[in-house]
């Protein structure tokens, strides 16, 4: 059965209380890397033990263990009884545009993040908030169109999208704003930024409305390439002298300005995470071309550290997960926190400057 959500609201002026960071002490922010536009600042700290447990989506996908369809077209979770399988369906008995079905299969808990591509179905989505599935259990996921002009069938299930997840630019629409035309809007102005740096690139770009493609085409993937591949080589060296606080993720910066945050529960959950990771980030510095001093480490350490806030929001599976919105004056920040038995910890942090 789909788990009831409670939403709490809570506005009260946090920055002037002196609210702690929940952060704050418990990362290391290290010397930047930088290709291109684009900087990482590689942010360390002690492992969550258990958070290693947590299924992917892509984990749960490759495997078939977690299945995701167009809202109404799958068979839900078979619950198997002696002798018996039975089957039931998710609720819903048509295609939206922003609702899939998920069941998950496995007996892990499947964690999402905000703007993981899945491909398929009548057009291609993007998971709309961080949250975790249960183990063995079906939901109604939130979802927003990433290409628009296509509402036909190509497959039944969805897969995800090798190594694909949206640019933050329009992560940041789907997170906070929360709105079909303003994640429209963001994947346009995407695709035509892409168009005006790289000219070559424009009939393959134009030949499709989809997000996913549109990074695919190969004068687009060469370039975002050759940022990410400079920062991976050093990512992987730095990773070979760290020894007991390895990389939980990282403070981002384009063109000289810190923009944005991802760091999660341990090195391992990053690392399933970040081939996907900085290929939306260096998509984001493509789209944003244009010079830029490296911003020193310590704006990226006063970013990360920053959650003084006027305005938080809690919606929480109870027993499964909470998120947490933070809205400062110049920032939003999201954190999805584990609530299963003999958990309690941080899974992710996510934060954005804002204009």
């Amino acid at each position: 059965m789909r788990r009831n959500i409670a939403l709490v609201a809570v506005l009260a002026g946090l920055a002037s209380a002196g609210t702690e960071s929940p952060v704050t002490g418990k990362y290391e922010v290290l010397q930047p890397i930088t290709a291109g536009g684009l900087t990482v600042y590689p942010v360390t700290g002690q492992s969550i033990p258990g958070a290693d447990n947590l299924l992917t989506l892509d984990e749960g996908l490759r495997s078939g263990e977690v299945i995701v369809t167009e809202e109404g077209g799958a068979t839900g979770l078979r619950r198997h009884r002696p002798g018996v399988w039975q089957e039931t369906l998710p609720s819903g008995s048509g295609a939206q545009v922003n609702q899939l079905a998920l069941v998950n299969h496995s007996k892990r808990p499947l964690i999402l993040l905000a703007g993981e591509i899945v491909s398929g179905g009548k057009q291609d989505r993007v998971v709309g908030k961080d949250r975790m599935v249960g183990p063995e259990s079906e939901i109604e996921l939130g979802v927003f169109c990433v290409e628009p002009h296509r509402w036909n069938q190509v497959s039944s299930n969805f897969n995800a999208f090798p190594s694909a997840m949206v640019q933050p630019s329009v992560r940041q629409q789907a997170m906070i704003n929360q709105n079909q035309q303003g994640v429209w809007d963001e994947v346009a102005q995407a695709r035509k930024a892409m168009r005006s740096v790289l000219p070559a690139a424009r009939p393959a770009i134009d030949a499709t409305s989809s997000y996913a493609q549109t990074v695919e085409v190969a004068p687009i993937k060469r370039e975002m390439e050759a940022t990410v591949m400079p920062i991976e080589q050093r990512f992987q060296s730095l990773g070979a002298h760290l020894r007991d606080r390895k990389a939980l993720g990282v403070v981002v910066a384009v063109n000289g300005r810190v923009v944005w945050a991802d760091v999660f529960a341990s090195p391992a959950l990053f690392n399933k995470y970040w081939p996907k990771l900085v290929r939306s980030y260096a998509a984001e510095a493509m789209s944003n071309s244009g010079g830029g001093s490296v911003a020193p480490k310590q704006d990226a350490r006063a970013f990360l550290n920053n959650f003084s806030a006027s305005r938080e929001t809690s919606e929480s599976d109870p027993g499964l997960y909470r998120t947490t919105h933070f809205t400062g004056r110049d920032f939003e920040a999201f954190i999805l926190t584990a609530l299963l038995p003999g958990t309690g910890y941080n899974v992710h942090v996510t934060k954005m400057a804002r204009d």
